[in-house]
């Protein structure tokens, strides 16, 4: 499937599909199913310095075309990762890309764990999360606020050798602004996008059914607002996009390319089928043969208007 090999940030990849961070855990639980080498890369499970338990009572709430969550990052931390997961995953022999996703509460917390995963040599990539609640900034997100993100953005690249991809937060008044800042600020690449703020409400008990009140939404109801954030983003800055939210099929992850992303990410649309980066990885392949495409890339960002 050559059509669908792509150079993403001076690395090449057998294809554009990746998983998305939290949607496949720590690249083995779906082997079952799938040799992941047949992934372009995966995305581990979003890591912390220390274990975390996550949040308590209910995390996942289904919803019309998807699913809230707030599993609260609930990951047994970067020395399980360094000593346990990349031995295992070497053993297993796991040779596709493999994307690292980090967290903090503060500042000092993201440089720390970007230092320890930069040591780390089967790690390709770094993708940091700006979805986290700052802690010293009164628990807003560190994404929310421009001149934060930024900031964390260049804080964690300076003590990275290895490409750096931010993923950004839909929830904010103007995500153009957000990406033209933290690529000013050093991002090699964008992911996006990150989970909508939603909230359910048991209607018997008349109160919240997630333990933390809010979660994220995620699945097919997201595609849309997802594509034209891409669509609107690819067109105003001049690094790369990971293109997420909602893939449920080969079409779907056209849409995201069409609208300027560079690599797809799916990850809802696998728990109901594990099966799905491979049928999306056969479809794309398909369509370009069917439409003569020497590569996927070239219909990249064929949707801006002329």
């Amino acid at each position: 499937m050559k059509k669908l090999n792509v150079n993403f940030l001076g690395i090449d990849f057998n294809n554009p599909i990746l998983t998305s961070s939290g949607c496949f855990g720590f690249g083995l639980e779906y082997k079952d199913y799938f040799n992941p080498n047949e992934l372009g890369g995966i995305v581990l499970k979003g890591l912390t310095l220390e274990p975390r338990t996550g949040n308590l009572g209910t995390r996942i709430a289904e919803t019309p075309s998807g699913m809230l969550n707030c599993v609260g990052l609930e990951n047994p931390g970067i020395d399980v990762l360094e000593n346990e997961i990349i031995p295992n995953l070497i053993k297993q022999n796991i040779n596709t890309k493999i994307i690292v996703n980090i967290n903090g509460s503060t500042l000092e917390q993201y440089v720390e764990i970007a230092k320890r995963v930069n040591k780390i040599k089967e790690i390709h990539m770094v993708e940091l999360n700006i979805s986290c609640p700052n802690v010293k900034d009164g628990g807003m997100a560190f994404g929310a606020n421009p001149e934060v993100a930024g900031k964390i953005t260049k804080e964690v690249k300076k003590v990275l050798d290895k490409p750096l991809i931010v993923k950004l937060s839909p929830n904010v008044t103007n995500i153009v602004e957000i990406a033209k800042i933290v690529e000013e600020s050093g991002a090699d690449a964008i992911s996006m996008i990150n989970t909508l703020l939603g909230m359910k409400i048991d209607i018997k008990k008349g109160t919240p059914i997630l333990g933390n009140t809010f979660g994220g939404l995620s699945g097919p109801a997201v595609r849309p607002v997802a594509v034209r954030m891409v669509y609107q983003v690819a067109q105003n800055i001049n690094i790369p996009i990971i293109g997420m939210g909602g893939i449920n099929s080969w079409e779907d992850a056209i849409e995201f390319i069409m609208a300027g992303a560079t690599m797809v990410s799916i990850g809802t649309g696998i728990f109901p089928n594990p099966l799905l980066p491979l049928e999306i990885k056969e479809g794309l392949n398909n369509y370009c043969i069917e439409n003569n495409l020497n590569n996927l890339q070239d219909i990249k960002g064929i949707a801006f208007k002329k």
